[in-house]
């Protein structure tokens, strides 16, 4: 177990540490000047680091309009705006027919 943790619990990638609107630069920086279209956000202690980002980061990133603040639906096909495929088990409102 060990070793597993070791190589898939470690990340060398790049890292922000700060205060929440220093951390919230740096991600400002990257979305609008490098080309960045998002971010794998790592903690370094469950659930306390989680908790700072819900509560501190994700409204700083939110007050600058970084973050969405509302979704677009209750699914992820509804937030990526794709279309329901027909249920073969229901009917379709529609039509009546599955």
């Amino acid at each position: 177990m060990r070793d597993l943790a070791r190589k898939v619990g470690a990340y060398a990638g790049l890292h922000f540490v700060g205060t929440p609107a220093q951390v919230a630069d740096r991600m400002e920086e990257w979305l609008e000047g490098r080309g960045c279209d998002g971010f794998n956000v790592m903690f370094p202690f469950v659930p306390e680091g989680l908790d700072d980002v819900v509560d501190r980061l994700v409204p700083e990133l939110q007050r600058r309009g970084l973050f969405r603040r509302d979704y677009a639906g209750t699914t992820l096909r509804d937030h990526l705006g794709l279309p329901r495929p027909p249920n073969r088990f229901f009917p379709s409102e529609t039509t009546g027919r599955a």
